[in-house]
């Protein structure tokens, strides 16, 4: 079967899973989550608050730089100037450590602290911004087929439509509107890479969002909450390999009624004794 790597921008992977790196309890448990889910790229809230821990040690270094591809993230931002302000800062930090994600931002305009919804007018102008300035925006949205299609046209390497608000394990809320936005931004360019982002709770949200023809799914508090993280984070890959081979499989159409599965003719009987 025909299952060609997920292509963002001008980088190739195998694995369709993306994995943040905030809420462990530690990083320990983060470093053996992050290698259970097989998953090759990883985002980096860049602010500086959230890359060092209450014994002063790095993030970055519990990461395997020479394995991983860091997105640098701007979560927590709530203007468009504050994004562009952070994604270049975590420019200059990947530059220095001389890792491929240096060219590319995963986008994140937020509207307020509540919903953590998206600003649609900041995240669309924080795009233009950030395209004009040589980035790779992967841009976290609403799940607003409109919107979505707007941020193609900013320039988005990728728009990644939420399932549901962020850390809320809701799961994908709207499959219909995940659909449409998959059929509009893939219309005459079916390679255009979709990634259904955010409120991912268990393995089952991950495989409805591949079934439905996500490029990928990008989630951290699904893991980074669970009871027990490492184990979540192979469900978590399992899921999303199963969705992506279900939805490149074909399901069969849902019908009314029951179909069996054995003909009702050309039976042959047995009548015990004869």
């Amino acid at each position: 079967m025909n299952n060609p790597s997920l292509q963002l921008g001008n980088k190739t992977f195998d694995s369709r899973l993306i994995v943040g790196t905030g809420k462990y309890a530690d990083y320990e448990t983060m470093q053996k989550a992050l290698d259970v889910s097989g998953a090759q790229v990883i985002t980096v809230a860049v602010r500086r608050e959230r890359l060092i821990d209450a014994e002063g040690r790095s993030l970055l270094d519990f990461i395997d730089t020479d394995r991983y591809t860091i997105l640098p993230n701007t979560a927590g931002c709530f203007t468009a100037e504050d994004a562009v302000r952070v994604a270049r800062l975590g420019r200059e930090i990947l530059d220095q450590m001389n890792n491929p994600g240096k060219d590319w931002v995963k986008l994140e305009v937020l509207g307020d602290k509540k919903t953590l919804l998206p600003d649609p007018l900041g995240t669309l102008e924080a795009t233009k911004e950030l395209v004009a300035d040589g980035f790779s925006v992967l841009c976290y949205s609403s799940d607003d087929p409109i919107m979505a299609g707007r941020i193609k046209e900013a320039g988005a390497t990728s728009v990644m439509p939420a399932g549901s608000p962020i850390g809320s394990g809701q799961g994908v809320l709207n499959a219909n509107n995940i659909r449409i936005i998959l059929e509009l931004l893939k219309e005459g360019d079916p390679n255009y890479p979709v990634i259904v982002d955010a409120g991912v709770g268990t393995a089952s949200d991950v495989t409805i969002a591949m079934e439905l023809g996500a490029d990928g799914v990008l989630l951290n508090t699904g893991i980074a909450h669970a009871r027990q993280p490492i184990a979540m984070a192979e469900a978590m890959r399992d899921a999303c390999r199963a969705g992506r081979l279900a939805y490149l499989s074909g399901r069969i159409d849902k019908k009314l009624y029951a179909t069996a599965s054995s003909p009702w003719t050309g039976v042959i009987s047995y009548i015990p004794g004869e």
